[in-house]
């Protein structure tokens, strides 16, 4: 790894490691949010302490943790003007940081979400057109399954995919990356959404 890749991974771990959801939801008065619900730091936890306006905001600031380094990954550090299948450069690694820190926190002992709504902004970032598929998926599935879980792991999928099928063969490593990892810390609704026990969207945990 250079100092670009390696600077490039560092600004989307630190970005990405910011707990907006716990600090949020303490400025709110709600308290710790990892003892709410799912114990979570994302959104979709944050919406169980009755408050729209904290999830909203949360969920938005997720994606722009994802969203903002992987744009200034992009800004500083030069890339090919067609990115190779071969290219694991500073921003695909500033994507995959973003997502990693987090899911990996260092300010919490590296516990944190599950990356969905960091997964979208980095999508946005990589190519808008990775963004637009990731965000109709999503919410395709969540309109048809009312289940936020599935949605989000049909997301991530369809993000790598979007990828390779629209010719940005040089992001597909870091979203599979990041798809596998989204999947696997989703092991346990994936348990439930086979026992037909998942909760739906409006639904506690």
């Amino acid at each position: 790894m250079n100092l670009d890749q390696f600077l490039g991974f560092f600004l989307g771990y630190i970005a990405g490691s910011i707990p907006f959801g716990l600090l949020l939801a303490k400025a709110g008065g709600m308290g710790d949010i990892r003892n709410i619900g799912s114990g979570n730091i994302g959104a979709t936890n944050v919406l169980r302490t009755g408050s729209k306006k904290l999830a909203a905001a949360t969920l938005l600031l997720d994606l722009a943790k994802g969203l903002v380094p992987v744009l200034l990954a992009k800004a500083l550090f030069e890339q090919p003007a067609t990115v190779p299948s071969a290219y694991i450069g500073p921003v695909p690694l500033a994507a995959l940081g973003a997502v990693l820190g987090h899911c990996f926190p260092v300010w919490l002992g590296f516990k944190g979400g599950k990356g969905v709504a960091t997964n979208l902004g980095v999508s946005i970032g990589l190519a808008w057109q990775i963004g637009l598929a990731y965000a109709l998926v999503w919410l395709a599935v969540a309109y048809l399954s009312r289940i936020s879980s599935l949605a989000g792991m049909c997301a991530v999928i369809a993000a790598a995919v979007a990828a390779a099928a629209l010719a940005f063969a040089g992001y597909v490593p870091a979203l599979a990356v990041i798809a596998a990892l989204v999947l696997w810390l989703h092991r346990a609704n994936i348990a439930r959404l086979l026992r037909g026990e998942e909760p739906r969207i409006g639904q506690g945990k």
